[in-house]
């Protein structure tokens, strides 16, 4: 094991890295996609999202009917109103870019039809492990399709 030497002077701060992790720690690795994690600058904490307006990157999608904030787990449900005929979408936690609690509003870093093309939420299965490997490898692959200015 290596020993620190008290004496080595250091020409600046590190940053703080744990294993793969990015610069904060308990954030995500830097420059991946967590699906299941709410970034740590997106502004969400333990926020209520419930009833919240949602926003991709192209226009409005829907109001938040529920929001989830467990341990690596952590996803919204949209009702999408008319915009997909009253139907709900689950989004990984991890799309969500910034959340305005004083305009009650939750931007999403994905397009609306990034969005529709999604793997289609069934409220009975929404926790069934295939289901959520499904959605979270589907949001993976197209954060390599992410807008310019969007990237974490």
């Amino acid at each position: 094991m290596d020993r620190i030497d008290p004496h080595a002077t250091h020409a600046g701060p590190e940053p703080l890295r744990g294993g793969d992790q990015g610069a904060v720690p308990g954030g995500a690795p830097a420059g991946m996609f967590d699906p299941w994690r709410y970034r740590d600058q997106a502004g969400v904490a333990d926020a209520d999202l419930v009833g919240y307006k949602v926003e991709a990157t192209d226009g409005g999608i829907g109001k938040i009917d529920s929001a989830s904030h467990e341990v690596d787990g952590s996803y919204l449900v949209v009702d999408t109103g008319p915009w997909v005929f009253g139907k709900k979408v689950m989004l990984p936690a991890g799309t969500v870019n910034q959340v305005d609690h004083d305009q009650r509003t939750v931007s999403v870093d994905r397009t609306r039809d990034q969005i529709k093309a999604a793997p289609e939420y069934d409220e009975a299965s929404h926790s069934d492990p295939s289901y959520r490997d499904r959605l979270g490898g589907y949001y993976d692959e197209t954060y390599g399709a992410l807008p310019p200015g969007t990237a974490r």
